[in-house]
């Protein structure tokens, strides 16, 4: 496969080299059990405990603040049930804030506390994706034990005011979880400055293994744990850590950053957005202009069903991702998309372009031409046959 071609890095990325390399050092060398006594054992501890170290490093943590997990789903459950229910327990009260557009391992997870006397309520957002301020001020309790927002939206790329939701709550003495499963590695992600009680971070979205993530708990802050074994991960997440893969989980992290990642994600972004909005003039563009993840492009032609387009430009051998879900008569559209006042047409018609560290800028380019003649072929959007600018030679 060419994986310049590849578009859905919001659902996983391709393993960069020199995190493959490290993994093979890994499980070649330490494959010790962190556990154990002997000098096999210790040398993988201290593998762990450097990745931990580089991972805590990275989003302005202590070491010792920061939890290794298998995924950023089971951070995620961690820190909602975790919080939720050792804050009842306390007799701190049982309601909980979480968005209307959070991805499902939160919503999930939120509606099953629901389902056990929890009172939920659902922060709104605007058409562009954004929680306001005001609404959660409006909106939390006394007896509110913690506010869930995503750092950055999977599906439109919109950036939360997560900084300014975090004041909210430390006004009001409530516990604040941040998803930053989808901003981590391509935005910077600082627990201090957002004011993260809980941030879940992971792995295989930024170019690391499958396998590896981790949950910040600020110093002071106890869960309830959902496992019960050998106490390992202060007993948040017992049971023998995957070495090889969270040494690559932090490679990939050292890598991210040492790559002006960001900045070249956001020029392949502008290109493709600009290339979209030329060549096709009534092409929708989900999401916030500014408060926007450089990696992530949710668009909808007129009247062009996400999954077909998505299905044709795989058959023109382009990844991407439709913003339905399937199910067995019908597609369902986002309910994401529904939240920001779309109606169902519309979040119908939608297509996640996610870029990565494999794309190009030809592959940008090339993309823009598939999705035009696309565009053509099925006559429904309006389309001109303008070409992309020659991008300038660096050497």
């Amino acid at each position: 496969m060419d994986r310049s071609r590849y578009f859905d890095h919001a659902a996983t990325t391709p393993v960069r080299p020199e995190v493959l390399e490290t993994m093979r050092a890994a499980w070649d060398e330490e494959f010790g059990n962190p556990g154990s006594l002997h000098r096999v054992g210790l040398g993988a501890k201290d593998t762990l405990e450097r990745a931990r170290a580089v991972i805590a490093g990275a989003i302005g943590a202590r070491d010792r603040e920061i939890i290794f997990t298998a995924t950023g789903t089971e951070a995620n459950n961690i820190a909602l049930f975790g919080a939720a229910r050792r804050q009842a327990r306390l007799g701190r009260g049982k309601h909980i804030l979480v968005s209307a557009v959070e991805h499902p391992s939160v919503m999930t997870a939120a509606r099953q506390l629901e389902r056990q006397g929890f009172e939920l309520t659902l922060l709104p957002v605007d058409r562009r994706g954004r929680v306001n301020p005001d609404d959660v001020r409006r909106l939390v309790r006394r007896d509110t034990v913690l506010i869930s927002l995503m750092h950055a939206n999977n599906v439109v790329g919109t950036v939360q005011p997560v900084e300014d939701v975090g004041a909210l709550a430390r006004e009001h003495e409530v516990l604040f979880h941040v998803d930053a499963v989808q901003s981590f590695g391509k935005i910077p992600v600082d627990v201090r400055r957002i004011g993260a009680d809980l941030l879940s971070v992971d792995a295989h979205k930024m170019g690391g293994p499958k396998g590896a993530a981790a949950l910040y708990v600020r110093k002071g802050v106890r869960l309830d744990p959902l496992l019960f074994g050998g106490g390992q991960e202060r007993g948040l997440r017992p049971g023998t850590p995957n070495v090889p893969a969270i040494a690559g989980f932090a490679r990939a992290v050292e890598t991210a950053g040492a790559d002006a990642f960001g900045e070249r994600m956001r020029t392949l972004r502008n290109r493709l957005v600009e290339g979209l909005r030329r060549r096709i003039p009534e092409c929708t563009v989900f999401g916030h202009p500014n408060e926007i993840l450089p990696t992530v492009i949710a668009i909808g032609l007129p009247r062009v069903e996400g999954q077909m387009l998505m299905l044709e430009l795989d058959r023109r051998g382009f990844s991407t991702s439709s913003g339905s879900a399937c199910s067995a008569s019908e597609a369902e559209p986002s309910y994401i998309l529904l939240a920001m006042g779309y109606s169902r047409d519309e979040a119908l018609e939608s297509l996640r372009i996610s870029l990565g560290w494999t794309n190009t800028v030809e592959a940008v380019d090339e993309l823009v031409d598939a999705l035009s003649e696309i565009a053509v072929e099925v006559g429904r959007a309006k389309c001109t046959a303008r070409p992309l600018p020659v991008p300038p030679q660096r050497h």
